[in-house]
C-alpha cells in the first residue's frame, strides 16, 4: 500500500527515508531538486514534450499515450534500481505538483509492497518552503561579515575559519563564481537560480544560531546568482564587520593565483574586460587587454585593483555596509597557509 505524506512533516526529516525519488524529467531535475535525490523519470524531455503538446488538442489522446509511456520507463526503472531492495525499503516519491507522474511511481511502489511515500504538493510544495526559510531564517543569525579590497583573502579566511571549526556561510563557493566581473570559474557554470537557493537552504538549516556565522561582503548578485533579500539585510544590518588589510603586492600575488588560467584564455579575459568599458572606458580597457596580450599579468591586476576593483568597492561597501567604519581591523601579510590560519584563530 502507497500514501502521501505532508511536505512539511517530509522537509523536517529528509534522512528518515530511505531514497529520494525525482520522478520529474532530466531537464526538471536538472534546474534544481529536493537535496540528494535521484532521477527517476517517468517521462523523459522528449515524451514529456510530445505528450504536453498532444495535451492541447487532445487530453484524452495525452493521457492515454502518456500511460503507456509512464508504465514502460516505471518498469524499466524498477527492473533497473529496485530489482536488489527489501521490502522495508522506504522512498520519498516525487514529480512537480504531487500528481499523476509521482502517483504513477507510488502506486507501483506500493503494489510491490514497498513502504513508499508520496510528497503532497511534490516539488511546488518543496521550493514554497525554501522561498519561506530564505526570508525568514537570516534574521536569527549572528553574522560577521569579512570586508576587504579584491585580492585581500577573504575567500581564503573564509575557508580557513571552516578548518578552524568556525560556522561559515561562502556564498561564492554555491553560487560557482568569485563575484567580480572576471569571476566566471573554470569548467564550472553557475547552478540555477533555484537549485542555488536550494543548496543555501541546505546551509542555513544547517547552521547553529547559537554560534557566530561568518560571511563574506558580497553585493546583491553573485555573478547571475541573486543573494536573498534576507539575508543580504541581515548582512547589511551587522554590527560585526571584519576589515582585512593585505599589502598591494601580496593581493596581486593572490590575484595570480586565483585567476591563473586566464594565461591559457587571454582572449576570454580580454572579451570580459569588455564589460568594463561603460565604467572605464574604451581607451583604458585597451591598455589592460594589450597588458594581458603581452603577458603583463601582474602589471594588469595591479591597474585593475587600483582603478577599478579598489574604488568601485569601497564605495558600494560603504554605501551597503553602514557598520564597516567600526569594522575590525586585521592585518594579513600574505594569502599563504601560516597567515591564514592564524589569522583564522584570532577571530575564532
Amino acid at each position: 500500500m502507497s500514501y502521501t505524506v505532508k511536505a512539511e512533516d517530509a522537509l523536517a526529516d529528509l534522512g528518515g527515508f530511505d531514497a529520494i525519488i525525482d520522478v520529474r524529467s532530466p531537464a526538471e531535475f536538472a534546474e534544481d531538486h529536493l537535496p540528494g535525490a535521484q532521477n527517476w523519470p517517468v517521462l523523459d524531455n522528449e515524451e514529456r514534450r510530445i505528450v504536453g503538446t498532444l495535451y492541447a488538442t487532445s487530453p484524452f489522446e495525452a493521457r492515454k499515450l502518456g500511460a503507456a509511456l509512464v508504465a514502460r520507463n516505471i518498469a524499466r526503472h524498477i527492473e533497473t534500481h529496485a530489482a536488489s531492495l527489501g521490502k522495508t525499503w522506504r522512498p520519498l516519491v516525487y514529480c512537480w505538483r504531487g500528481g499523476q507522474r509521482s502517483g504513477a511511481m507510488n502506486w507501483f511502489l506500493g503494489q510491490i509492497g514497498f513502504r513508499a511515500r508520496q510528497l503532497e504538493g511534490g516539488y511546488k510544495a518543496y521550493r514554497a518552503a525554501v522561498r519561506d526559510a530564505l526570508a525568514r531564517l537570516p534574521a536569527g543569525l549572528e553574522l560577521h561579515v569579512l570586508c576587504g579590497r579584491t585580492g585581500s583573502g577573504k575567500t581564503r579566511l573564509l575557508q580557513a575559519l571552516a578548518e578552524a571549526g568556525a560556522q561559515t556561510l561562502d556564498l561564492e563557493a554555491l553560487a560557482c563564481h568569485r563575484g567580480s566581473v572576471l569571476g566566471a570559474l573554470p569548467d564550472a557554470p553557475q547552478p540555477s537560480q533555484k537549485r542555488f537557493d536550494s543548496l543555501l537552504w541546505q546551509q542555513l538549516r544547517a547552521l547553529d544560531p547559537a554560534r557566530p556565522v561568518f560571511v563574506e561582503s558580497e553585493s546583491r548578485k553573485v555573478g547571475q546568482l541573486r543573494v536573498p533579500e534576507a539575508l543580504h539585510a541581515a548582512m547589511r544590518a551587522s554590527t560585526h564587520c571584519v576589515w582585512i588589510e593585505m599589502p598591494d603586492a601580496a593581493r596581486i600575488e593572490l590575484l595570480l593565483q586565483d585567476y591563473g588560467h586566464f594565461a591559457t584564455d587571454v582572449e576570454g579575459f580580454c572579451g570580459q574586460l569588455e564589460g568594463l568599458i561603460p565604467l572605464r572606458g574604451k581607451e583604458q580597457v585597451r591598455q589592460w587587454q594589450a597588458q594581458a596580450r603581452a603577458g603583463q599579468w601582474a602589471e594588469v591586476f595591479g591597474a585593475l585593483m587600483r582603478e577599478h576593483y579598489d574604488p568601485g568597492y569601497e564605495r558600494s561597501l560603504r554605501g551597503h555596509y553602514p557598520h564597516v567604519e567600526q569594522a575590525l581591523r586585521l592585518p594579513l601579510a600574505d594569502g599563504g597557509a601560516a597567515s591564514l590560519a592564524a589569522a583564522a584563530r584570532a577571530l575564532v
